[in-house]
């Protein structure tokens, strides 16, 4: 049976399939449909919303997603995160006017409980916005325990009227100051933020795209060794985007001094070249550390060659924590 494979439409839905192609190669009817195929008929994938993605994994509609480490805060959903793919980094903040003269959450609640107004908040999180507020010791100060009231188009829940969090359907930056008061929203660099003429005030939590899985499908054998599959192809590429792949040539009367400053992910691989006297090294080094030893190779060695790796596979890695 094959494995189920929820994949996120919208905001990181390019950065995803950028990812997906570099580990498997090719995708076919990206684009056209919502299911795409990739060279492996024992994979199937589906093109979901990321809020949708961990209750439906959970659940055990699709064994493994991809989405927000918000969305999986939002629903609350058991499964499990195997890992953090490293893209679609942003942060869920509360925002306002720029009119407005608060700095923080602390004071907006208490100038709006002092002066008895309603505080309208409007967020697709209401859960995570919900919890947050009622953590806040200016709004415990003024009303205890009560949880703030939530409004969607079919129920309502809460019941501290003086602080509503409505649910937004999207283009929550253009809600205030007509519609609401302040807003709970992602973002990645404030250029909506501020095009709308919002400041942050606070900021929630930070989320970056992950892989998820299923409870129970980690425990089928057959399931879980393709999910592996799929756990090691994509780590490969962010261990990839992280590394280079360098190639150099040293006379042997430089290859130790050489071989004693140059890192590897494991140990440099060394080989006689046809001329007598130089050794072709080469090695996998960290892009941080790439520019710390341009010096040293313009001293000691001739004829560097550079490649971005496209899948750096931590086969010995999985295999021994391969337990979840």
């Amino acid at each position: 049976m094959p494995v189920k494979f929820a994949v996120p439409k919208g905001s990181i839905e390019e950065q995803t399939f950028n990812m997906i192609e570099q580990a498997w190669w090719s995708v076919k009817g990206r684009g056209r449909t919502y299911r795409v195929k990739i060279p492996d008929p024992d994979i199937q994938i589906k093109i979901l919303r990321p809020q949708e993605i961990p209750t439906y994994v959970q659940e055990g509609m699709y064994d493994v997603g991809i989405t927000g480490k918000d969305w999986i805060r939002e629903t609350n959903a058991n499964v499990i995160t195997l890992l953090d793919l490293e893209y679609g980094y942003v942060r869920l903040v509360i925002a306002i006017p720029k009119t407005y003269r608060y700095n923080s959450l602390s004071e907006l609640i208490e100038d709006y409980a002092r002066t008895n107004k309603t505080l309208k908040i409007s967020t697709e999180y209401l859960n995570i916005v919900s919890s947050y507020i009622i953590n806040n010791e200016s709004y415990k100060r003024y009303y205890g325990s009560k949880m703030p009231l939530l409004i969607t188009p079919w129920w309502r829940g809460g019941e501290n009227q003086n602080v509503q969090i409505l649910l937004s359907f999207g283009a929550t930056e253009a809600k205030p100051p007509e519609d609401c008061d302040a807003i709970v929203d992602i973002t990645e660099t404030g250029t909506t933020l501020e095009q709308n003429n919002l400041k942050a005030i606070e900021s929630i939590l930070e989320s970056t795209a992950v892989l998820i899985a299923n409870k129970i499908s980690l425990n089928d054998k057959t399931k879980k060794e393709k999910i592996y599959d799929i756990l090691t192809l994509l780590k490969g590429v962010v261990e990839g985007r992280k590394k280079l792949h360098i190639f150099v040539n040293v006379k042997e009367e430089n290859l130790d001094a050489l071989l004693k400053t140059l890192p590897a992910l494991k140990r440099p691989t060394i080989s006689r070249l046809s001329e007598d006297g130089w050794y072709g090294v080469n090695t996998v080094i960290s892009k941080d550390e790439f520019v710390k030893i341009v010096p040293i190779l313009r001293s000691l060695a001739q004829g560097l060659v550079i490649h971005e790796p496209r899948l750096i596979l931590p086969l010995e890695e999985i295999v021994q924590n391969n337990k979840v």
